[in-house]
């Protein structure tokens, strides 16, 4: 049965290179792989996947407007669609979110989704919101934070490095972003200490 699945991690975990080789393995066996990622990464109009290990894909651009379903069935017209893919995910409405799920239930095609959980300032993302709420199965892909533990939140910095806590949730810019644990996150945007070092107990 065709699931809608949400692969989320930090910023720098590889999930550009796990949707990348997941879709080789289909062209591998013949098939066909759909790929979507946001218009807010096209570059000179074009859309493209790409990991920090140096490979990259062509990929369909979506942007808020568009109806996912509608997009899926169109290419269905020209060939078999075997999979979709998604990549920046969480920059997906609600709506599409829906839209994907029931490319999912309806056209019997399976949807893979990879993003970022949480934004900078700890809030969870509408597109990542939903797919929480509704896909079949979700699967975090582990990065580490500076100390070592399990990063899960990110910290946006300006070009002197300095930690911002407020703006726009949405920057394109990866570099200004680093992964951190939760407790390093906390002490990263001020929110720890607040009574003294004496209280971390």
């Amino acid at each position: 049965m065709a699931k809608l699945y949400f692969s989320y991690a930090a910023m720098n975990a590889g999930k550009s290179t796990l949707l990348l080789q997941a879709a080789y393995n289909y062209r591998e066996r013949g098939m066909r792989p759909l790929l979507y990622t946001s218009a807010l990464y096209a570059q000179d109009g074009v859309g493209l996947i790409s990991s920090r290990i140096g490979i990259a894909e062509p990929a369909e651009l979506y942007s808020s407007e568009d109806d996912l379903y509608q997009a899926v069935r169109d290419h269905m017209d020209e060939a078999k669609v075997d999979c979709v893919f998604v990549d920046e995910a969480q920059f997906l409405t609600q709506d599409q979110v829906w839209q994907l799920a029931r490319v999912s239930d309806r056209l019997k095609i399976p949807v893979m989704c990879f993003g970022l959980r949480t934004d900078f300032r700890g809030k969870l993302f509408p597109g990542s919101s939903q797919l929480l709420a509704i896909a079949d199965v979700l699967r975090e892909i582990r990065t580490i934070c500076e100390c070592g533990a399990k990063a899960t939140m990110v910290v946006r910095q300006d070009t002197s490095g300095r930690v911002l806590t407020d703006g726009e949730q949405v920057s394109i810019e990866k570099s200004v972003y680093i992964s951190l644990c939760r407790k390093h996150w906390e002490e990263a945007v001020g929110r720890w200490p607040v009574k003294g070092p004496e209280h971390d107990r």
